[in-house]
């Protein structure tokens, strides 16, 4: 089979450039999407806790963020029939061992002009699932919200009226042969071409450049935990997600449950991730220190990896060394909240369009 796009990974970042490479060039461009599992979005976008922060990833990545929002409040015609966003506040507190700490994140959001309030004892007082030793300041993001990831991730998927990437699965890729103007791309499920090669396979990134002779840009994958609590008390079904303002965790409700995560950024190897004991242990000790609500019992866990750059932003944009290849690839934590702006700066970037935003920052040649 031949194409003119040839995406490898179909999870967020994939999905969300083939649907703005469908829109960029009216549905002219044959794009495939090389998925190496049995269901895209397996490894982080499936595993994601994703929730819209305006202020997350820090200065260099809020641009993309804002751009982002239009999207998320008013997608396109039959692009979903759930809405993408949900509102839900996020909440900064003042760990009682670090009062610093609070005062770094609101320069943090001065710098990127990003909306908060202040709260003290008295507003704090509305919380009375955490302990009084946390309830002396905080900072109260109110635009922020809960992101329907699977309602964003199908939406891409599907496609345009009239206009779809082709999605296939169990195709991991093992070789990558440039010959003029085509690539061969040698996978599990047989053999394709393509004009261009996208790299968004996510923690595979730097694997993905190797094949095709291209150099590493230095990615790598960090874990992250998500345990799932029963309380007792239920957590209010409108509680902010909880943040400590110093990066140790934070926790949301969700469908009368909680959902707790230790903030890790461990360093480890692109697999099918599993949370770690300890992690877990970790962070149930430290929500019990925050809250004074009981733990009825851990219902779930689990991990995903969040791929970063060295300096923590996104990767896009031609290898600059290696022909018909295109980088998609880096984006932590903040792929889902960044993904419309993202995928629209990425398309136009491949078919020789102005972005909307520039894309300086963000290029693979800056590595």
């Amino acid at each position: 089979m031949r194409f003119d796009v040839a995406i490898i990974g179909a999870g967020i970042a994939g999905a969300s450039l083939a649907w703005a490479l469908g829109v960029r060039s009216g549905g002219r461009l044959k794009v495939a999407l090389v998925e190496a599992e049995s269901a895209a979005g397996y490894h982080t976008t499936g595993r994601s806790a994703a929730f819209w922060v305006e202020s997350y990833g820090g200065p260099g990545v809020v641009p993309l963020s804002r751009a982002s929002k239009p999207f998320f409040d008013s997608p396109p015609p039959d692009f979903t029939s759930v809405p993408l966003l949900s509102l839900r506040a996020a909440l900064h507190l003042s760990p009682p061992d670090d009062a610093a700490a609070l005062a770094k994140v609101a320069a943090e959001f001065d710098l990127s002009k990003v909306r908060y309030h202040r709260l003290d004892t008295a507003a704090l007082a509305a919380y009375p699932m955490l302990r009084p030793e946390w309830r002396t300041a905080a900072i109260l993001e109110p635009d922020c919200h809960d992101i329907d990831v699977a309602a964003l991730h199908q939406g891409y998927l599907r496609g345009l009226a009239g206009w779809k990437p082709q999605l296939i699965r169990d195709a991991r890729v093992t070789a990558l042969v440039k010959t003029p103007g085509q690539w061969q791309i040698e996978t599990a499920s047989g053999r394709f071409e393509a004009e261009t090669v996208v790299n968004a396979a996510g923690a595979w990134a730097d694997d993905v450049a190797a094949l095709a002779g291209a150099r590493p840009r230095g990615l790598v994958p960090l874990r992250r935990t998500m345990a799932v609590l029963a309380l007792d008390p239920p957590p209010p079904a409108d509680l902010p997600v909880v943040m400590d303002a110093a990066g140790r965790f934070y926790f949301k409700p969700e469908s009368g449950r909680l959902w707790l995560s230790p903030h890790d950024e461990t360093p480890d190897v692109a697999h099918d991730v599993r949370p770690d004991e300890l992690d877990l242990a970790n962070v149930i000790d430290r929500f019990e220190r925050v809250s004074t609500s009981r733990i009825v019992r851990l219902e779930s866990s689990w991990a995903g990896l969040r791929t970063f750059a060295p300096d923590r932003l996104p990767v896009f944009g031609w290898d600059g060394a290696v022909e018909g290849l295109f980088w998609c690839a880096g984006q932590g934590g903040f792929g889902i909240q960044t993904a419309p702006a993202a995928a629209d700066m990425c398309a136009a970037l491949l078919l020789g369009q102005t972005p909307a935003i520039d894309a300086t920052a963000y290029l693979a040649t800056r590595l």
